[in-house]
């Protein structure tokens, strides 16, 4: 029995790519015999594989030989070697000279050059056990500072791909839509547009490695939008799309004229399903700029007639008159003078469960496609979660369009977190799992990897959201699993205390935890036996504590309840009749503790009068959040506020009070030797 042949470990593979590309600048002769080589080397590993498996193709339990078995069964239907629905007719998508518009390194090649592009490097690289394995064991060994941005630095695995960096390039994209993305850039304005900190992250995208991008500023925040960065993982996007449509076509063409019975192995380019692109975004306000762009931002060429658009706009646009009205009550009117992002991200204003399709022929770009044969999905984590759990229910149904996603994005992942981000996750360990139907392809065209089970090591992730949080950091470590790498951003934070207006001291109390699995009991522990006790033996009413999660929400409750303490909920079941009530009675004095959650002032934002002490249990994630409920003391008199926290909080800890602060707070477990407490008056 033949053994697979493997190619060099990821760094080394890293560097032959390097010098490919490099070659692209050679001359057309040079270029083409260098391509010649560089394919029959590829064609000889990809035999070897497939040798491999022959002999060991008895194997019932097997994945492959099941997935193989499966497939064979419907090879009848579709004879064209494509994906059901990929490729029709209509579908011409591409000219030849479309697949000849590769930019390596900012400048253009030959079609010769093509098979030296980042995504066919990417995706015909043989992965070796050793690969995977490592992949338990990655460490972040080096960083690079952020063009344009003083305080942050990218940090990654393997081999330093920024070290060289040339803020000229834009390394892997498509002729055509490099020159339309800076005709875009040049009307549309914007002081990011083109910059070198777009094309470096551009470059992140094209290596194909899992990047995690927590300090995007959002674009509902004063309309001040780092539209690079959405505008750059659009345009890898497109750019992953249309190459797999190139070498689809381009396959189709050479299949045509090679003999009967002649080696096809080289020709293997598709997966189980046609979509490649997965989008994950919380809200449907978000995906209306998101798939405008997107459109804006394809070739003209490629978008002649845009097919329900006015379907698109009236389901996804932004609906400026409409506004909640539960139990018969305007919220706008009971809060006029909301933040900027209210509406944009409030659940009464917005759509969260959603999904669209999009599929690209030839002068068409398709809103609404069938999602097994679209290029794009466009879709709230809620959705998805539904529609998985009604597999589960109804066997006739599927998801089989997420097992050959190739691309995933998630952006706005911090408002996410503030929606459920276990939602997030069981959609992430849905992807590349085998089909549960036998997908209408033909096998010979399946890529190996997808019939190995290995596709999520090929999958590239890309999270991006004003902020991280464990949950999102947990996700990037564990359900990330790229054999490309990894590259994070990192940040130091000033800290949002300057937007805190009255003079207020505010106390930050340091509680010892035994474990991070005991951490909840901890902090619950210090409540009741260091900051209650005062609580009860005050005469002073207008407490409010505040909860970050609604699980502290409930347990603070029973707590209250237990002790029959004098107090009224505002959380984000509560409904607005029940809200105006305590809300009443805790201004008038009638109840003396107010017990409120981050998620309820981050959905409603109602005004909460007559708060003379402020006990925050825990910190708020979001740190705009902050200043918003502690200048909610403005006008008391003795204000109070105190905050506990632990060393596991140093993520919220740094967005508020600054990193250097937070770093000093949290530098030590040995914290019965140092001041726990430490206080800011500005």
């Amino acid at each position: 029995m033949k053994k697979r042949q493997h190619v060099a470990p990821t760094s080394e593979s890293n560097s032959k790519r390097k010098k490919k590309e490099d070659k692209g600048t050679k001359k057309k002769k040079e270029g083409r015999r260098v391509e010649k080589e560089t394919n029959v080397e590829i064609i000889k590993s990809v035999n070897l594989l497939e040798d491999d498996h022959d002999g060991e193709g008895s194997d019932i339990d097997s994945p492959r030989s099941n997935v193989v078995g499966s497939l064979q069964q419907n090879y009848d239907d579709n004879d064209s070697g494509l994906i059901e629905g990929s490729e029709t007719e209509e579908d011409n998508e591409f000219s030849h000279s479309d697949e000849e518009d590769i930019r390596t390194n900012g400048g253009a090649t030959s079609e010769d050059s093509v098979d030296l592009s980042s995504f066919d490097l990417h995706l015909q690289h043989n992965l070796s056990k050793e690969e995977i394995d490592s992949q338990k064991n990655l460490k972040f060994s080096w960083d690079v500072p952020v063009i344009g941005v003083s305080n942050c630095k990218w940090r990654g695995t393997g081999e330093n791909i920024l070290k060289d960096f040339n803020i000229n390039s834009c390394p892997g994209l498509k002729e055509k839509l490099y020159e339309h993305w800076m005709d875009v850039s040049k009307t549309s304005g914007g002081k990011d547009i083109n910059s070198p900190k777009q094309k470096m992250f551009f470059s992140l995208c094209s290596s194909y490695r899992d990047i995690l991008y927590c300090n995007k500023r959002p674009f509902y925040l004063k309309g001040l939008e780092d539209t690079s960065i959405m505008d750059a993982y659009i345009m890898h996007s497109l750019n992953h799309v249309f190459r797999t449509r190139d070498r689809v076509k381009k396959n189709d063409s050479k299949l045509a004229r090679i003999e009967e019975g002649a080696d096809t192995e080289r020709f293997r380019d598709q997966g189980f399903t046609r979509p490649k692109v997965l989008i994950l975004l919380p809200f449907a306000n978000i995906a209306y700029r998101v798939v405008k762009r997107l459109i804006q931002l394809t070739p003209s060429a490629y978008k002649v007639n845009v097919e329900h658009m006015d379907r698109f706009s009236a389901k996804f646009g932004d609906e400026e008159d409409k506004g909640d009205k539960e139990n018969g009550e305007e919220l706008e009117n009971a809060y006029p003078q909301k933040p900027d992002d209210y509406k944009v991200l409030s659940p009464y204003h917005n759509e969260d469960d959603f999904m669209i399709g999009i599929k690209f022929t030839r002068k068409t770009i398709k809103l609404f496609s069938d999602f097994h044969t679209s290029d794009f999905i466009i879709a709230s984590p809620l959705c998805l979660v539904n529609k998985i759990e009604e597999t589960e229910i109804n066997k006739e149904k599927d998801v089989d369009f997420l097992s050959s996603i190739e691309v995933l994005i998630i952006d706005h992942a911090d408002v996410m977190t503030m929606q459920n981000w276990s939602h997030v996750r069981p959609v992430i360990e849905h992807l590349n799992r085998l089909p549960s139907t036998p997908p209408r392809t033909d096998v010979m065209r399946i890529r190996p990897w997808y019939l190995d089970e290995q596709a999520r090591f090929y999958r590239q992730t890309i999270i991006l959201g004003f902020y991280s949080n464990p949950e999102i950091i947990t996700s990037f470590n564990h359900q990330c699993s790229n054999y490309e790498g990894k590259v994070k951003l990192m940040c130091e934070y000033k800290g949002v205390l300057q937007k805190v207006l009255p003079k207020i001291q505010q106390v930050y109390v340091r509680f010892n935890i035994e474990s991070i699995v005991d951490a909840d009991d901890d902090r619950f522990n210090y409540f009741v036996k260091e900051v209650f006790p005062r609580i009860k033996d005050s005469d002073q009413g207008g407490i409010m504590i505040f909860a970050s999660s609604y699980f502290e929400f409930i347990r603070i409750r029973n707590f209250l309840k237990s002790q029959n303490a004098s107090f009224c909920l505002v959380g984000e079941y509560t409904t607005n009749q029940d809200i105006s009530r305590a809300r009443g009675w805790f201004f008038k004095a009638e109840r003396k503790i107010m017990l409120y959650t981050e998620r309820c002032h981050f959905y409603r934002r109602f005004p909460i009068r007559g708060v003379k002490n402020l006990i925050m249990y825990s910190l708020p994630e979001r740190k705009e959040l902050y200043p918003e409920i502690v200048n909610r003391l403005d006008g008391s008199e003795n204000p109070q506020c105190t905050a506990l926290f632990s060393r596991l909080d140093k993520y919220r800890l740094e967005r508020i009070v600054g990193t250097t602060h937070a770093t000093k707070m949290v530098a030590t477990k040995k914290v019965a030797s140092e001041k726990p407490v430490f206080v800011f008056c500005d």
